[in-house]
């Protein structure tokens, strides 16, 4: 997945906000994170705010 798909994926569930759409989101995070790294994971959490979002804090492994 490109880190511009994952920034798209994760807006969605910004925008509908329940806790399915965490789960969702920390998929998507997890997937990042297996193809792009820590580094680009805490880029999205920090760039679209999902620590208020969803509670995900940089430089937190995400593990599913």
């Amino acid at each position: 997945m490109t880190l511009e798909k994952a920034r798209e994926l994760l807006q969605v569930q910004i925008s509908l906000g329940s806790g399915y759409n965490r789960n969702s989101a920390k998929l998507i995070l997890a997937e990042v994170q297996r193809e792009h790294g820590q580094a680009a994971v805490d880029r999205l959490i920090r760039e679209l705010n999902l620590e208020a979002a969803f509670g995900f804090k940089p430089g937190e492994t995400i593990i599913v």
